[in-house]
């Protein structure tokens, strides 16, 4: 019992890093995803974090500094993390970040479980050198959660531990590798069953192009702790969902379970 406790005192005494966010990225690489479409979010990940303003974003923050994981995730049991937490505090290590990025090889994967993104994103956050004064998983997708536990206990769970989740949901005409066609309204089924947590936000990307562009945007809000106001159509908190939908359309949240 004594070694119990020791132990335990030891791992509350390991000094943490203080930094304004923690922020782990989930990029969806399922089968939906093409290696065409991977490479362009990988791409517009590199883009974003490259920008003058994500760099001013970071600095402008009390802290000035953030840290950082990068994850890619497909179906059950297919996640990996593609960098591992690194502090970004400015241009240097932005443009660092994102060169690591560059150079590291893609995955794809089957099948889409974004519970299993925000199961394994969890402990990320949880155990990690960092003390963020805000945490967020920020998950980019083109589709719904089709495998695995459904995606609203995940979600429940994170924000339980007082995780925001941000989404990105892709919207494109695009058919999968497989033939099947793109989940229709998957913005308000992002905004209903995937965000959630304090401030929690959308930002739409209308198709891969735009990705570059409104992840940058997107993570600029994230690191300025800013929820987008609700008259902005495409995205804003979960509670004024209503009045943003690009459609009334609200697809259930187990619209893809099979």
């Amino acid at each position: 019992g004594v070694a119990l406790f020791s132990g335990l005192g030891s791992q509350d005494a390991r000094a943490l890093t203080p930094v304004d966010l923690e922020l782990v990225l989930a990029v969806d690489v399922s089968g939906s995803v093409d290696f065409e479409e991977a490479a362009l979010q990988r791409h517009g990940y590199i883009q974003a974090i490259s920008s003058p303003e994500f760099a001013k974003a970071v600095t402008g923050g009390v802290l000035g500094r953030i840290a950082v994981i990068y994850v890619e995730w497909a179906g059950e049991d297919v996640q990996a993390t593609v960098l591992d937490w690194r502090v970004i505090d400015g241009a240097a290590s932005a443009a660092a970040f994102a060169k690591s990025l560059a150079a590291a090889p893609i995955s794809t994967g089957p099948w889409t479980s974004i519970s299993d993104a925000i199961n394994y994103a969890v402990p990320l956050l949880e155990g990690n050198q960092f003390q963020g004064t805000r945490r967020v998983i920020d998950i980019s997708g083109d589709g719904p959660n089709n495998t695995g536990a459904l995606v609203t206990g995940a979600r429940a769970d994170a924000i339980a531990k007082g995780i925001t989740i941000n989404g990105l949901p892709i919207i494109n005409d695009r058919p999968s590798r497989y033939g099947n066609a793109p989940m229709p309204h998957l913005d308000n089924y992002y905004r209903d069953c995937v965000i959630g947590g304090f401030g929690a936000f959308i930002v739409v990307a209308n198709t891969y192009q735009d990705f570059a562009r409104d992840i940058r945007r997107k993570m600029i809000l994230e690191i300025a702790g800013i929820t987008p106001r609700p008259d902005e159509r495409g995205q804003g908190p979960r509670e004024a969902r209503t009045m943003l939908a690009a459609s009334e359309v609200h697809p259930p949240c187990d619209v893809g379970e099979i």
